[in-house]
């Protein structure tokens, strides 16, 4: 990866810089190089760097200043926490990891898990107590041999109530029980029945329900489809070669706990739903203003994403070449989902069934300590390496900046107390889709306001990329 260099210091300074940046392989690297290291890199690349005064870059005139400034803060999270914009409505997550393996092993899709995902709720009468529960459950883990399965409640953890201050510490545990309870409309009692899950290393596989629903003359193909990860880019496509073999005549894509991931995926779950031409746009990118710049000066087809007939590895993509898609969505569903959406509605019918989804537009790259802020020769000293936003997508229509969520043609929200199976026809979610490709897209279903309460959190937000949208192998041109 080479990677444009905008840190806009001296051009002696910067040279300073890089060099305080390493360190000889049986040292630990110090603070203040690590430290170093994050202003370098949000400097050049942060979105919101015109709204963050201290990355101006005037602001230090040498490296000594800038040393001299981040010493007040403690740690090197500290600083880059100090760096964040609006960390409460907009950069809610932009991240630093201090071992870059273990932000590696999560871009990949690798997690400490029980097995068990779900959501967080607080009680319909006490909104401080909390409830989860069980969304789906992941084949051969610790939740799946224990019995663990869909729709489940549960209100303590190691017969403590959960609450919203304690929930967190509460599920980060390796090993822990949870306390069943009823759901008693919201205010779920506890019903004696206890389970002990156990946290394993896993690596989830984002297909988890594929099939095809004949109703009537129709075929309709259905997929549960909950991360977008470029390592299972050959079997998403096998998925659609599957459909296209079974001619389907509808689609419906679930992505209510879809929370996010690779940009390039995106793009080619897109380019499987419809058959536009690769010069057709699927989105642009837009960067802070100096990168912009740059590239539109330098570079400008790095700015723009177009629909695709091949896998990144070269393989033919099995297009359905739809004109209508149905997708269900809710809060869960964030960054990577909200692109497909917004990206599909300017060329096809796209009906969104659901909820809103949690308005997350931007994409963030990996950057570590090296000289272009890539893995080869990353500072041996230390093995800090940040994920900050670094762009937001826009549609080709200039859709963008949707923070609160993209709102659903259908509104539905998910009843904890009756979630249904995924895939059954009958679910509720699934069931409002299949009426609507019943009567040709004339379904009227009034807004039914189900849950006492709304989810606030759950296992997505609670992994370490929660709902981060990125862009992998990005090629920036150097100056």
């Amino acid at each position: 990866m080479r990677i444009f260099k905008t840190l806009l210091l001296s051009l002696t300074a910067i040279v300073v810089l890089h060099s305080c940046a390493q360190d000889n392989d049986d040292k630990l690297a110090s603070d203040a190089t690590i430290k170093n290291f994050i202003y370098r890199g949000m400097n050049a690349f942060y979105l919101y760097k015109p709204e963050i005064p201290v990355l101006d870059n005037d602001r230090f005139a040498t490296v000594a200043d800038l040393e001299g400034y981040h010493a007040q803060f403690d740690t090197p999270e500290d600083f880059f926490e100090s760096l964040l914009f609006d960390p409460q409505r907009i950069d809610k997550f932009s991240v630093i990891f201090s071992d870059y393996v273990a932000l590696e092993q999560a871009l990949s899709g690798n997690s400490l898990n029980t097995g068990m995902e779900f959501g967080l709720v607080g009680y319909a009468n006490d909104a401080n107590n909390v409830f989860g529960y069980v969304r789906y459950v992941l084949p051969n883990t610790s939740a799946s041999l224990k019995g663990v399965e869909r729709g489940l409640i549960f209100n303590e953890i190691d017969g403590i109530q959960m609450t919203r201050s304690n929930v967190r510490t509460l599920l980060a545990q390796n090993k822990y029980i949870i306390g069943l309870a009823d759901y008693n409309a919201g205010d779920p009692m506890n019903n004696g029945t206890d389970i002990e899950l156990n946290k394993a290393q896993l690596q989830e596989d984002p297909i988890f329900v594929s099939k095809v629903i004949e109703q009537g003359s129709a075929k309709v193909g259905y997929l549960v489809y909950n991360s977008f990860l470029k390592q299972f880019d050959n079997q998403l496509n096998g998925v659609f070669s599957d459909f296209k073999a079974q001619g389907i005549t509808h689609l419906v894509l679930d992505l209510r706990y879809n929370s996010g991931g690779s940009v390039n995926t995106a793009i080619t779950l897109g380019s499987l739903i419809t058959n536009n031409p690769t010069t057709d746009i699927f989105s642009t990118e837009q960067w802070n203003p100096e990168v912009q710049q740059f590239l539109q000066e330098n570079n400008p087809e790095q700015l723009v994403n177009t629909f695709r007939s091949t896998t990144t590895t070269g393989a033919a993509l099995n297009r359905l070449g739809l004109s209508k898609v149905y997708i269900i969505t809710t809060k869960n569903s964030a960054s990577a989902s909200e692109l497909v959406i917004n990206s599909l509605d300017p060329y096809i019918n796209v009906v969104q069934v659901g909820d809103d989804t949690a308005g997350k537009f931007q994409a963030s790259i990996t950057l570590y300590d090296s000289a272009d802020f890539g893995r080869s020769g990353a500072n041996p000293g230390h093995r800090y390496a940040m994920q900050p936003l670094v762009l937001k997508s826009v549609n080709s229509i200039g859709r963008t900046d949707y923070f609160d969520g993209l709102a659903p043609d259908i509104r539905q929200r998910e009843d904890f107390g009756n979630l249904g199976t995924l895939g059954n026809p009958s679910e509720p979610l699934l069931s409002l889709c299949l009426n609507d490709i019943a009567v040709n897209g004339s379904f009227n279903n009034p807004f039914r306001e189900v849950p006492a309460t709304r989810e606030f959190s759950g296992s997505n937000s609670m992994k370490q990329l929660g709902d981060l949208m990125w862009k992998e192998d990005v090629n920036l041109p150097q100056q």
